[in-house]
């Protein structure tokens, strides 16, 4: 046989061009370097622990009983869609329908996709929150749309109301919201929010809302944009299990909305994944009927680790942007005298064993984000010390 030169179709490339620019995930590529240098990763989200035993236990016990390890409902297993939908109720007051305003889905990762893959067409116009969450970007691209940034600045990173307005075009199709927001901890007020929807309304634009940290703002509440007048109808809410119980392999998310926007997401879920995490999916129902202690003291001993975490940063020569909620810090790596922070991250388990994550590959305006550098802090307290003491040496 003789060897081929060049593999077939050499004269295209493979990837499909919409998804060329993005390569390996930045979360991927600093958690090799973690696992390579022995250090600490500070970089992807992840907790070091589990969550409660409980419901740890509730996923073997499914299993055991033989829910869920065959091919759950293409919605959702039903205990779980009634779960959510009690604990939209219990939380902030807003009715869903289990039966046919709830989806279920592989983790907010899916709803995410899910929902661009089904409410863009090529040529629409997305307004994103930037820095935005790499699948963001990736997920409108494949669907041939195109993402138009509402850049987040420091040092308070607010939106600008009128700069959203000013971006607004007859192509916008979508405002894409996280709030709290990855990487740089801000909560969205509920006059901004209130800002946003009366936009929203004026222009008919239809809204995707990430609320996966919902249960993690340290200071106030967390108000779903669904709650405003005007917006259930034209919101598709995303949240998730992984980052409030702390099972982020499980793969367990969902959306709530109106049926129409429902049957839309769930016509693309059900050629990406079809169905998942079924003896989970029973788990997670019994997670979110867990009493309000448990959600208080998750989130104090968050806010206890961040603290830890932004004293040292601060104290290693960094300037601290505290986060209102996520368990993320962004910091500014200027003051010691660095002016790239994806160099500065590849350096830093050499420097002193310890891994973060360059907020510029969040941005489309690499400027606005060079010198910011985010770091998890949803780690052991013994970790986060450690990973203090490391930092003195910058």
């Amino acid at each position: 046989m003789t060897p081929m030169s060049a593999p077939v179709g050499s004269d295209r490339p493979f990837l499909n061009r919409r998804l060329a620019a993005f390569g390996t995930t930045i979360f991927a590529e600093m958690s090799a370097l973690a696992a390579r240098t022995g250090s600490i990763n500070l970089g992807q989200g992840f907790p070091d622990t589990d969550g409660p035993a409980e419901i740890a236990e509730a996923a073997v016990r499914a299993i055991r009983d033989g829910r869920g390890n065959q091919y759950p409902p293409g919605p959702g297993v039903p205990e779980l869609r009634r779960a959510i939908a009690a604990h939209q109720q219990r939380f902030y007051g807003l009715g869903y329908d289990p039966d046919t305003e709830v989806l279920v889905t592989a983790g907010a990762t899916e709803a995410i996709a899910a929902a661009l893959l089904a409410l863009l067409e090529p040529g629409d116009e997305v307004i994103a929150l930037e820095p935005f969450y790499d699948s963001y970007a990736a997920c409108i691209a494949m669907a041939g749309a195109v993402r138009v940034p509402l850049t987040l600045r420091a040092p308070d990173f607010r939106p600008d109301l009128d700069a959203l307005r000013d971006a607004i075009t007859p192509r916008t199709r979508l405002l894409l919201l996280n709030t709290p927001h990855n990487p740089t901890g801000t909560v969205l007020t509920r006059e901004e929010l209130a800002a946003i929807a009366e936009l929203a309304v004026e222009r008919d634009l239809l809204v995707v809302t990430d609320e996966v940290y919902e249960h993690l703002v340290f200071e106030g509440g967390h108000t779903p944009l669904a709650s405003l007048p005007g917006m259930r109808e034209r919101t598709v809410t995303i949240s998730s299990a992984g980052k409030t119980f702390s099972f982020t392999g499980w793969k367990v998310g969902w959306i709530t909305a109106p049926p129409a926007l429902v049957s839309a997401v769930r016509s693309a879920k059900q050629f990406l994944t079809y169905v998942s995490s079924g003896p989970f999916q029973y788990a997670v129902a019994e997670a979110l009927a867990l009493p309000d202690p448990y959600y208080e003291a998750f989130r104090a001993d968050l806010a206890a680790k961040r603290d830890l975490l932004t004293e040292g940063l601060t104290a290693a020569g960094l300037r601290v942007f505290r986060p209102q909620g996520t368990y993320f810090i962004t910091t500014d790596i200027s003051p010691l005298g660095e002016k790239d922070g994806l160099a500065f991250c590849r350096s830093l388990p050499e420097r002193c064993g310890v891994v973060a994550i360059p907020n510029q590959v969040f941005y489309d305006d690499v400027e606005a984000g060079a010198t910011q550098v985010r770091w998890a802090f949803c780690k052991k307290t013994e970790v986060l010390r450690e990973a203090v003491d490391r930092l003195r040496a910058l």
